[in-house]
């Protein structure tokens, strides 16, 4: 699996689907990198119904997680947790292959 998700970050992503009324059932979530942040690329979540060519489809649980192919390259071995503490809230990757984290964490390099 590219990624993995704790379980405080799977309770979230429900509680985001259910008060933005989005049905998990039908709707993935899909996971991307793209350019951005000082330091050069960032993490981004939204919602998807459809699958292209060649994402990857992920299962965990009840949510289905999709990557387009160059996000899996970036995102191989992270993790996604949730986090509502002092440092901020919000969603939140460990990513094995960062090389470079800007100070709040929503951008990294590789």
């Amino acid at each position: 699996m590219t990624i993995t998700m704790t379980d405080r970050a799977a309770d979230q992503i429900r509680t985001v689907a259910v008060n933005e009324d989005v049905d998990l059932g039908e709707t993935m979530l899909r996971v991307a990198v793209v350019p951005g942040g000082c330091s050069g690329l960032t993490y981004d979540l939204g919602w998807d119904t459809t699958v292209q060519e060649e994402d990857a489809v992920e299962q965990h649980e009840d949510i289905t997680v999709v990557l387009d192919k160059k996000s899996r390259l970036y995102l191989d071995g992270s993790e996604l947790d949730f986090t509502d503490g002092l440092n901020g809230d919000g969603f939140h990757f460990s990513n094995p292959q960062a090389t470079r984290e800007c100070a709040c964490g929503e951008s990294f390099a590789l």
